[in-house]
């Protein structure tokens, strides 16, 4: 048995489904993720099914746009993005389709996965709090804590105009209601450091500068420095503590990576195919290993950057609904001044 044949059997018995034959042809690939770690992925799927494919990368709203704008002669058959807010804005804008996969049914859980089976969620980030070990002696706990007032002037925090910030704003107006999460982003705005700015590795960097006390990241930009070498955050991990927040309550949020097929997939049974090779115990793996994400598929094993953080739970809220907050939750950000 040759090795290609084995890995082929060998994918497909993780997934739990019969090893396919090799399929000719090819898939077009949209995708906004931009990891350099993902090359792994797509050289493992041609090389275990025989599909190439051909890929488009950009920004997330221009490929959406580019979906829009091309209709029914798209040529793409995958359409894959960060964010649940994002995938629901393709689903709304009509550019992905229904499937029926029971190996996709299967693998991710429920509420990783949209209602009409539209799109699916393959990897995750947690959005936790982090804090300067040598300055705050009692860090917060919950999300709702980042709005006590002792932490005022501490709090470095990403922009209203960035999708991590409107979604775990949705999620708030999801669990307590508009009116709550409104009174939670006044007073985290009367706690904030500075002005909202940067990515969340910035917002780590403030903490190791002195700017900022306490900060909110995605977790897979604090793995990242603790395997390999991020400039500023890196050379100072000792210094940062981290929180899952609301351990006792709902649970830490949940950011999302995901995709579907597209509306007028040329070739949608291969990309059936590559969803479902997605949700395989490999690639799961290697969104841990190579990109420091968390799994969709429970149980699969976590890298040793993603492993260090500890266990938590998670916020399972149905993402579908928090997607649908995210008007709401950029209106609160308005009214209350978060730039």
């Amino acid at each position: 048995m040759t090795r290609f044949t084995t890995s082929l059997i060998a994918l497909s018995a993780a997934a739990g489904i019969a090893a396919p034959a090799l399929a000719e042809g090819e898939l077009n690939l949209y995708s906004s993720r931009h990891y350099d770690t993902d090359e792994r992925l797509y050289s493992d799927f041609t090389e275990m099914t025989g599909i190439t494919i051909n890929r488009i990368e950009g920004n997330a709203d221009e490929l959406l746009a580019r979906l829009q704008a091309e209709g029914d002669n798209s040529p793409a058959d995958v359409f894959l993005t960060v964010d649940t807010s994002r995938l629901e804005r393709a689903k709304a804008a009509g550019v992905l389709q229904s499937i029926d996969s029971d190996v996709l049914e299967a693998r991710i859980p429920t509420y990783l996965q949209d209602a009409d089976n539209q799109w699916f969620g393959f990897s995750q980030r947690a959005r936790i709090l982090f804090y300067d070990k040598d300055e705050v002696t009692n860090p917060p706990q919950t999300y709702a804590d980042l709005a006590n007032p002792e932490y005022e002037g501490m709090v470095c925090i990403r922009s209203s105009g960035n999708v991590y910030s409107q979604t775990i704003l949705a999620a708030i107006i999801e669990h307590e209601g508009e009116e709550a999460a409104k009174e939670w982003a006044q007073a985290v705005v009367n706690n904030f450091a500075r002005d909202p700015q940067g990515g969340d590795t910035d917002q780590l960097r403030g903490i190791v500068s002195g700017e900022c006390d306490i900060s909110m990241s995605n977790t897979y930009y604090f793995a990242r420095a603790i395997r390999t070498d991020v400039d500023g955050v890196s050379d100072s991990l000792d210094q940062i503590g981290w929180v899952f927040p609301d351990q006792n309550g709902n649970g830490a949020h949940m950011n999302l990576s995901g995709g579907g097929v597209t509306a007028h997939a040329p070739n949608r049974e291969n990309a059936i195919r590559f969803l479902e090779y997605l949700a395989s115990d490999q690639a799961q793996e290697y969104f841990s290993a190579g990109n420091d994400e968390y799994p969709a598929v429970p149980g699969v094993a976590l890298s040793p950057s993603v492993a260090a953080l500890g266990f938590f739970k998670p916020d399972d809220v149905d993402l579908s609904a928090v997607a649908e907050n995210v008007p709401a939750a950029q209106r609160v950000f308005n009214e209350v001044g978060w730039e």
